[in-house]
């Protein structure tokens, strides 16, 4: 056998490293390495809250996303679940449905607990008390956040409700810090659907745990003195609000002859999410449109990121 010599040790290094990486680089090329797919429970409101044999059974979401869309990710609703707020037993079941179908959940969407940003001190605290339980719920699950809103009373002004949504924010992200979850809020409709507005509040509280879920068409303002824009430039918000996104919400409503959604060209959008701000998480689908079914509107959605996510790894 001949001797191995130094130079020979270094040849098969570098031919040993380079084997190494491209396995990595290969990786790097493929698709699902851009983002992951999840499915928000809202795109299935209208079944989760049908009567009779229609209804759909919010314990199952799980098993209905995996089975049904091939989607392993899911993002809850707090809505269809209210009246198990303080259920363990109903949760325990929950996670369990969940863990039976490999499906990881991401987060919790919470309505209806109180505005965060309440002029009223007593209030907005109770705000942040109401949200804890489902803070508690996503820990138990194994969520990364909560989402909530940061709603206040927009009369009082741009700056001013900005301080006091910053206030309840800064509370709650304190409180799911202890769990090792985040607050993050979404763009959901008043000053929250002004990516200026929102990014502000977002450096107001500047908080490790609190962050920003954009959503590709929640930009609709409506009427608030002293603000001239009643709707805001989608692409606009969703860029201003990534820098602080732990999470996006793929909106979808109509679709083209082609695929493609109508009200968001969702190449560009994704182009502002993952090349712009290198965001490689969940995209949740969201689909809240009325011509097709809710069946064919997630699957329609569904078919568009994989397509979008294709291109952009090829390029």
């Amino acid at each position: 056998m001949r001797s191995f010599s130094r130079r020979d040790f270094l040849a098969a290094s570098a031919a040993a490293t380079g084997a190494a990486l491209l396995p990595r680089l290969a990786a790097a090329a493929e698709p699902a390495d851009l983002f992951k797919i999840s499915l928000a429970q809202w795109s299935l409101h209208r079944a989760f809250r049908a009567k009779g044999g229609d209804k759909l059974d919010p314990l199952k979401f799980a098993e209905i996303s995996a089975k049904q869309y091939g989607i392993t990710a899911i993002e809850y609703v707090n809505q269809f679940y209210a009246d198990k707020k303080k259920d363990g037993a109903y949760l325990t079941d929950l996670k369990k449905v969940a863990d039976d179908n490999k499906v990881t959940s991401v987060l919790i969407m919470c309505d209806g607990e109180g505005n965060l940003g309440n002029p009223d001190e007593k209030g907005r605290l109770q705000a942040v008390e109401n949200h804890k339980r489902w803070a508690e719920w996503a820990k138990f699950l194994g969520c990364h956040s909560i989402r909530v809103n940061a709603a206040s009373d927009w009369k009082k002004g741009f700056a001013e409700t900005q301080k006091l949504a910053a206030d309840g924010l800064r509370k709650l992200a304190e409180f799911t810090d202890t769990l090792g979850i985040n607050t993050i809020v979404e763009n959901h409709g008043g000053l929250s659907s002004h990516g200026g507005w929102l990014a502000g509040v977002m450096k107001l509280v500047d908080h490790k745990r609190c962050g920003t879920l954009p959503d590709f068409g929640n930009f609709n303002i409506g009427k608030i003195e002293g603000v001239k824009e009643t709707a805001y430039d989608r692409y606009k918000g969703v860029d201003e609000l990534m820098p602080f996104a732990k999470g996006v919400s793929a909106k979808s409503h109509d679709f083209d002859d082609k695929g493609n959604e109508t009200h968001t060209d969702y190449r560009k959008m994704l182009e502002i999410v993952l090349k712009k701000h290198k965001y490689s998480g969940f995209v949740g689908i969201e689909y809240e449109g009325g011509k097709l079914s809710e069946a064919d509107g997630i699957k329609a959605t569904k078919k568009l990121l994989e397509t979008v996510r294709a291109e952009l790894a090829k390029g």
